[in-house]
């Protein structure tokens, strides 16, 4: 399961690297062949964006895989052992639902954008929607898991909340 694990966050870091890497390259590109030459590339107009779309998307993912997502946690970290498990266990079923929102959503407008072609690349703009049925996909199986763990008893509550104290209270002679 861990080997599992790794491959798809090393596919993921890729993922991202190249959608940030060719984003980068081509509005760079554009750039230069506009102040200098006075023409560009105009697919690259559209493929830039949609490729930030997929980059944040699949980021959210990867962050939510490494537990590091914001949170606010003043309150549940005052509360018991017990009670955090169930506020964990609550917030997760909380997280499926909107994840289960987003599949809806992205999934009926994917269908509806099937035929939708993007003026300049021709590329179906379902393309661009379906991130969001791989992003609920992907963080419905996070979610899961984690629940099972806890569950299970193979990871705590405490584990899987990631608790950052902030840097005051971490060097007490950043006082004032």
């Amino acid at each position: 399961m861990r080997k599992i694990s790794k491959a798809i966050g090393n596919l993921l870091n890729v993922a991202i690297a190249f959608s940030l890497g060719i984003m980068c390259i081509l509005v760079f590109i554009n750039v230069v062949l506009r102040y200098v030459f006075n023409s560009g590339i105009t697919w690259s107009e559209e493929i830039a964006p949609i490729l930030f779309i997929w980059l944040v998307f699949l980021g959210s993912i990867a962050a939510l895989k490494d537990n590091q997502h914001l949170g606010v946690d003043m309150f549940v970290k005052k509360l018991p052992r017990g009670l955090k498990k169930t506020v964990f266990l609550i917030s997760s079923l909380l997280v499926l639902y909107c994840l289960w929102l987003l599949l809806d959503g992205s999934w009926k407008i994917t269908v509806l954008n099937m035929d939708s072609k993007a003026p300049a690349t021709g590329l179906p703009l379902s393309f661009v929607y379906g991130i969001g049925i791989i992003t609920s996909i992907g963080m419905g199986i996070i979610i899961l898991f984690n629940i099972y763990q806890v569950l299970t008893g193979k990871k705590s509550a405490d584990e899987l909340m990631t608790v950052q104290e902030s840097e005051e209270l971490l060097d007490p002679t950043m006082k004032q």
